[in-house]
């Protein structure tokens, strides 16, 4: 299940974040990525402007303008093209493949990459117009802004997906880095990630510190890129929401966790050095079956592709077997349950 961003939805909120003052209410991730672009602008615009003042003392006004705008342009299209190049050739070469469990995203990162040029080569071009207008700079100042028009509504609608799920932090895959998993538990992430049916259940056990919730975290943001309507929560905030009703949502809630595709939950159990089992599968589905006289609990889980952070597992309590079995009891398929089972990291993951 996908629910889009209605473009109502995207209006409300860029109402909200170009009026009022963040002093009080906070910044969210939409605003942050107005004032990053606003700030390329910026430093398309200013040493254009700058470079401008140097060049008319030596050349016509028009042509001195033109000038500057280009050649800020192309200062700024070599740095970009070196800070994504750099690192992507050296991955192929072998330098800091190491580095990376899961490779980075690279088209994305591209994308964004010339999301980033259009606006520095937009102020550049704007500043041109301002110090000399000429009609080339106009032309091409008009198709930098007709060419930003896709890539802004994007990232836009993104930050919107990235912030509705309340994340406890900003982490990407490719930053989830030890290499104390082996190659298939590599192959399950991106099984669980490539599905294109709901209802699939991944679970992550392992220690404190063996990196559960980052991963489930960065499993989770990729989706959310992908835009997939996703929720993170801890199993405490979830025994009380499988009792609410959806239609109790306010008009801020995009969706609630029983219209997301993607379900995080988070801390079920802590894990070692705790060596008891705070939360038993049992309990657990009891909690899902106090909201009412119906099975809605049931169905949306069933239903939904979700990711549950545990404790540790051992051959004792077979916990995976224990979960799985619970999971099995309300339909769900056990080819649609995967399960990885995490060390303790040496470092933190971050």
């Amino acid at each position: 299940m996908k629910r889009a961003i209605t473009s109502k939805n995207m209006y409300r909120q860029l109402l909200a974040d170009l009026i009022g003052k963040d002093s009080y209410r906070g910044v969210t991730l939409t605003y942050s990525w107005l004032a990053n672009q606003f700030g390329h602008f910026s430093l398309g615009f200013i040493p254009t402007f700058l470079f401008f003042l140097f060049l008319k003392k030596r050349m016509a006004d028009t042509s001195a303008a033109l000038w500057a705008a280009s050649v800020i342009s192309a200062i700024w299209l070599l740095f970009e093209t070196f800070n994504f190049l750099g690192p992507l050739l050296l991955s192929k070469r072998g330098d800091v493949k190491k580095a990376y469990v899961f490779q980075p995203a690279w088209g994305n990162i591209a994308f964004d990459t010339v999301t980033d040029l259009l606006f520095f080569w937009f102020g550049a071009f704007t500043a041109s117009l301002c110090c000399a207008p000429t009609d080339t700079a106009l032309m091409i100042a008009i198709v930098l802004a007709i060419g930003m028009i896709y890539p802004a509504y994007y990232w836009y609608l993104t930050k919107m997906y990235l912030q509705t799920p309340a994340y406890p932090f900003q982490f990407r895959l490719s930053q989830w880095n030890t290499e104390k998993i082996p190659d298939t538990d590599v192959a399950i992430v991106q099984r669980f990630l490539d599905n294109e049916v709901q209802g699939m259940h991944l679970f992550l056990f392992g220690p404190k510190r063996s990196g559960k919730t980052s991963l489930s975290v960065a499993i989770a943001t990729e989706l959310s890129i992908r835009h997939h309507a996703a929720v993170y929560t801890s199993a405490m905030k979830l025994y009380c929401m499988f009792f609410e009703q959806d239609e109790h949502a306010t008009a801020d809630t995009l969706w609630t966790w029983r219209r997301a595709s993607i379900l995080v939950i988070d801390d079920i159990n802590p894990g070692h050095p705790i060596k008891e089992e705070l939360i038993s599968p049992e309990r657990f589905l009891s909690f899902v079956d106090t909201f009412s006289s119906n099975d809605i609990n049931r169905t949306v889980l069933k239903q939904t592709n979700v990711i549950w952070v545990l404790g540790d597992d051992d051959d004792a309590r077979k916990l995976s077997e224990r979960w799985k079995n619970m999971l099995h009891s309300i339909g769900v398929e056990k080819e649609k349950m995967l399960s990885l089972n995490l060390e303790l990291a040496e470092t933190p993951v971050f």
